[in-house]
């Protein structure tokens, strides 16, 4: 992939991602953050956000501006998340908030035209609330449980057809998304998909971003 040239092309990436990865520091070792970043790059992740809701907001913004040359040589958009002033500063990408974080509003001026926009939904009402909100993109989930987010209950996988009925926005499904479960969720609607720990703590990380952007339609 080649680096972008501008913000038009970032919101080109983002609207044909298939396979959206995260960076998130509950899994990864700051100093294996550079190795990381280019491994999921590399193996071809269309999107990649950095989590790290342990650290403060100075830590997270040297984390992102290493993280950063490397995104942006390999085109790949890099999404912050919650952290709105960050995002400004370094002039990422993207920014992503949660259900009960900022809203999309005011993120997006914080953040400026520039920089696309993502929120976590949790439900069918969520999401369309969202979208009505004008998100660039959703993350819907958590599908099933997981131990990234141990505290929200799982929704299942019966509204991610409706939701892709209703909403015409980018809708990336998250939350235990790994390759044994992904052909029942792109059998139950899904187009795009979030994977955090099961790239993460792949022996081989480009190699399993290889195999799962291959069974993405």
């Amino acid at each position: 992939m080649q680096p972008m040239s501008d913000s038009r092309s970032s919101f080109t990436v983002l609207q044909n991602a298939k396979l959206y990865g995260i960076l998130d520091l509950g899994y990864v070792l700051p100093e294996r953050v550079e190795n990381m970043t280019a491994a999921l790059c590399e193996g071809g992740v269309d999107l990649l956000q950095l989590r790290a809701k342990k650290l403060n907001v100075a830590e997270v913004e040297k984390l992102a501006l290493r993280m950063l040359p490397i995104t942006r040589a390999l085109g790949v958009p890099l999404i912050i998340n919650d952290h709105l002033q960050v995002a400004a500063a370094l002039g990422s990408e993207g920014v992503h908030v949660g259900q009960d974080d900022e809203a999309v509003a005011r993120a997006r001026a914080v953040v400026g035209p520039d920089v696309f926009v993502g929120k976590s939904t949790h439900s069918l009402d969520q999401a369309c609330a969202a979208a009505d909100e004008q998100a660039d993109y959703i993350g819907f989930g958590p599908l099933y449980a997981t131990g990234t987010k141990p505290d929200y209950m799982p929704i299942g996988l019966a509204n991610v057809a409706e939701a892709h009925r209703r909403l015409s926005l980018p809708i990336f499904c998250i939350g235990g998304v790994n390759e044994a479960r992904l052909p029942e969720i792109l059998a139950a609607g899904a187009r795009r998909v979030v994977v955090v720990s099961a790239l993460l703590l792949a022996a081989d990380v480009r190699q399993h971003v290889r195999d799962l952007k291959a069974l993405l339609p």
